[in-house]
């Protein structure tokens, strides 16, 4: 295969999983075109340029992100049957909080930092995280130390396993629940659809 057959190949992947991505977020939550008067549906996370830098704003995890990034203080989820302190958030689950922590507007972003249009409701998680699942966190770390934890290498409804499917570098983060981009249209942007608890089960062993 020569350089420019490579080269095209590798266009037309991204363009099937951006097509993809584009189909599931039409529609969903996440759309929000009508809400901030765009034309756009993927420029309010996402900028194929001038992104943020990843380092300054303390991701671990950015891709070709475009919205200001939540600089809050997080109250943690603890309990005492928990056998592993999450940290603050980070990776991914520090993007979806730059919306859903109330702080930061929706409308900041390409560099706004001056936007209005806030989350709000049952959406607004705030910055107590202390009655939300606990996330940013080595699974590992917990199932081994749990047998109420099943092991990363355990299968899901979905396909491959928890490592796989679930976890970002190891750890759960919103996105080990929730799809962003909506692809099986679950309620609630569910990864998998929580029908007999089967999201839950996946990882709790009940």
């Amino acid at each position: 295969m020569g350089r420019a057959t490579r080269v095209l190949t590798i266009a037309l992947a991204g363009i099937v999983i951006a097509g993809s991505a584009w189909a599931g977020i039409t529609g969903s939550k996440h759309d929000l075109r009508t809400t901030l008067g765009i034309s756009e549906i993927c420029v309010v996370c996402h900028a194929p340029h001038n992104a943020v830098d990843a380092a300054a704003s303390g991701l671990t995890y950015s891709p070709l992100w475009n919205h200001e990034v939540t600089t809050a203080t997080f109250t943690l989820y603890n309990s005492a049957t928990l056998d592993h302190t999450p940290g603050q958030p980070d990776g991914v689950t520090k993007l979806c909080l730059s919306c859903h922590d109330g702080s930061v507007a929706i409308d900041n972003y390409g560099g706004v930092t001056t936007g209005t249009n806030f989350v709000t409701g049952s959406a607004r998680l705030g910055t107590d995280l202390s009655n939300d699942h606990p996330v940013s966190f080595l699974y590992d770390a917990v199932a081994s130390a749990d047998n109420g934890i099943q092991p990363s290498t355990n299968p899901t409804p979905i396909g491959g396993t928890i490592a796989s499917e679930l976890l970002v570098a190891g750890k759960v983060q919103c996105s080990s629940c929730h799809d962003v981009h909506d692809r099986d249209g679950n309620q609630h942007l569910l990864v998998i659809n929580n029908a007999a608890s089967s999201l839950c089960l996946t990882c709790h062993v009940k």
